[in-house]
């Protein structure tokens, strides 16, 4: 962090096409080097101790890919062809080789962090409800509905109870952690639900253990240092000195904000499971650039 923030964040823009092209290379790779695990193709690994998850570093390419382009077409941005479909068409091969490994929650980030850029940058907001109304949303359906296991979470999501044991056990093990952390919680480390009941508690529900052990108060300042974060992220960006700053800090503002909130809505059973990590605290799995604006 400390030697990323050194560097000047204009530096960047001067290699935001080598950042599209080095996202697509990664992500190829994932598919012919990678390492199967449970059913996907995330993670390359360098030894048998350091894996890669090309996906992590791809966010923050794409970043600086449309902060870039979106700069040197500012005056074609407020068009439905020149603006809209024309930056919409660089994310399709990205997010299709996303989908091939699968990965849809990053697919999802991706798509929500680059739609943000692109709205700061002068998009009409009404060609993203047409399109999305249009497209996106039957998209997301048929890729829920022809894929077994996204199904099981959405039919798990609405009653998790019916399958206590097997598809609904997460999500109902993070409710009674959360639950039983009270207003204040069991301690610091005095956690029983990380114990054989919720798998992998250190990644992606590390949210239901913080609850457990802090209770709500602990909760409640955790949400508030994350809103300080991106309220402060919001005003960098509207402070920076030139416009490629601007989207690059709003672009990175955006990634978090919206990590944050999927994994705080997953844990607390407010939307489908998927596998989110949350900023600053899943273990291994969460890496963020420090890009000084």
């Amino acid at each position: 962090m400390l030697f990323i923030s050194k560097i000047d964040y204009r530096f960047y823009q001067k290699f935001y096409k080598h950042a599209w092209v080095i996202s697509f290379i990664l992500l190829v790779l994932v598919l012919v080097a990678g390492r199967e695990i449970n059913g996907a193709k995330r993670w390359i690994y360098v030894t048998e101790t350091l894996s890669v998850q090309p996906s992590e570093m791809v966010k923050i390419f794409m970043i600086i890919f449309y902060a870039g382009i979106l700069v040197k077409n500012r005056d074609e941005l407020s068009k439905y062809g020149k603006g809209f479909i024309k930056h919409m068409i660089f994310l399709a091969p990205i997010i299709g080789l996303l989908l091939l490994q699968p990965h849809f929650s990053s697919s999802i980030v991706i798509i929500g962090v680059c739609s943000i850029m692109m709205i700061m940058a002068g998009c009409k907001f009404w060609h993203f409800l047409a399109t999305g109304g249009a497209i996106g949303i039957p998209a997301i359906i048929a890729l829920v509905v022809t894929s077994p296991y996204r199904l099981q979470r959405v039919v798990t999501f609405l009653d998790p109870w019916k399958d206590a044991t097997d598809t609904g056990w997460q999500v109902i093990q993070s409710l009674y952690a959360i639950g039983s952390g009270g207003l204040f919680g069991a301690g610091l480390g005095e956690s029983k639900q990380k114990y054989l009941y919720i798998p992998e508690p250190e990644n992606d529900f590390i949210f239901s253990i913080l609850g457990e052990e802090l209770g709500f108060i602990g909760c409640a300042i955790v949400i508030i240092l994350f809103a300080v974060l991106i309220w402060r992220g919001i005003l960098i960006a509207m402070k920076a000195p030139d416009m490629f700053g601007s989207l690059l800090a709003i672009g990175i503002t955006a990634l978090v904000a919206i990590q944050v909130i999927i994994n705080i809505a997953v844990v607390t059973s407010s939307m489908p499971a998927t596998g989110m990590p949350l900023p600053f605290f899943s273990y291994r799995r969460y890496s963020i650039t420090y890009i000084t604006v």
